[in-house]
């Protein structure tokens, strides 16, 4: 029953990351004026993120009876995620608002690095429940 639950999820993990940035952000961003599409945006991240550690944790709890190196690897998601929500979305908002579109791209394109780690990461973990 536990590996069934955590096989849920990491589900649950893989596909929240993969519907909100590649359906939510898009969609926002195609449906809204780009100052409208932002804002929303920079209110929604940190619920993402807080979405990210709480089911990658729970998710690593779950997993760790039956499978210890699956849940270390959700556990890494967990804690990598935090330092994404504390420092470098906040740094991400500074250099929007102080219109440093490099140190913005930069620091975007490390986010979004991250996140697309985070899901080839929970992909994994889903392919290591098959037979």
């Amino acid at each position: 029953m536990l590996t069934a639950a955590a096989l849920l999820m990491t589900a649950l993990l893989f596909g929240g990351m993969v519907l909100y940035s590649f359906g939510f952000a898009a969609f926002l961003f195609s449906a809204l004026p780009p100052d409208t599409a932002g804002a929303t945006i920079r209110k929604a991240f940190p619920w993402f993120y807080l979405f990210v550690i709480a089911a990658a944790s729970l998710a690593a709890f779950l997993s760790f009876a039956s499978n210890p190196f699956s849940a270390a690897i959700l556990g890494l998601i967990a804690l990598t995620t935090v330092p994404a929500r504390q420092w470098l979305m906040p740094a991400i908002n500074d250099a929007t608002d102080s219109g440093n579109k490099g140190r913005f791209k930069a620091l975007h394109g490390a986010s979004v690095l991250i996140t697309l780690v985070h899901i080839g990461l929970a992909g994994w973990v889903l392919l290591r429940f098959l037979p």
